[in-house]
């Protein structure tokens, strides 16, 4: 099996649930809606909307907010970039795959500004081979096409095998092991009792290193 590492971004190579914390708190403030706002901000997150254009029309009724939704969205987009941050010891497993030989890709669900912009802003860009993005893409995972236009940008094919890291079941498990990959499920207790047919299960992205190295 070829030396090919795909994995997801968001709660995979960063944790998006603080970074969503840290947004919701500076809106909040800005917005006069107190800590009861950001319990309701976090807690319509933590429903799981699909798209943030249904989550921030929920927001701005909720609240009453005179901007439009797509306003809301888009200046969501131009923040959350700068809220958050891959850790040292991610960015060094990424470095220490490459050095061994492996090709490392990005495959990440999300409009492609807000994605890319975490991806340059965090070092993730320099980190991998390549990223496809759904945004740019008009694919979305679990569709395997979004897996093979990553391998291709790094030289493989889904043919020759590896690996999907990610933390959605659907998105990066089913999917990866729809596209031919062996999967890991970066498990953070979203999906509680669910089947998850992955290879292995870490609860920490780091974990995935140590078993990428002894395979």
């Amino acid at each position: 099996m070829q030396r090919l590492a795909l994995f997801d971004l968001d709660n995979t190579l960063i944790d998006l649930d603080l970074g969503f914390r840290a947004w919701a708190e500076e809106f909040a403030e800005a917005r006069g809606l107190g800590a009861d706002g950001v319990d309701t901000l976090v807690a319509l997150d933590e429903e799981g909307y699909p798209h943030r254009d249904v989550f921030f029309g929920l927001v701005r009724e909720r609240f009453g907010l005179p901007d439009p939704m797509e306003d809301l969205w888009a200046a969501y987009r131009l923040r959350m970039p700068h809220l958050v941050y891959c850790r040292p010891e991610v960015l060094d497993g990424l470095a220490a795959l490459r050095t061994s030989g492996w090709k490392v890709g990005i495959v990440t669900n999300g409009m492609a500004d807000n994605q890319l912009g975490k991806i340059q802003r965090t070092g993730l860009a320099e980190a991998v081979d390549t990223y496809a993005l759904s945004g740019a893409e008009g694919i979305r995972k679990p569709d395997r096409r979004l897996f093979e236009i990553a391998a291709q940008r790094c030289g493989a094919s889904l043919e020759g095998g590896g690996w999907m890291i990610g933390d959605n079941l659907v998105a990066d498990i089913k999917g990866g092991r729809g596209a031919g990959l062996r999967t890991i499920w970066v498990d953070r207790g979203a999906w509680p009792g669910a089947v998850n047919g992955a290879d292995h299960v870490v609860t920490d992205v780091v974990q995935v290193f140590k078993i990428l190295s002894m395979t």
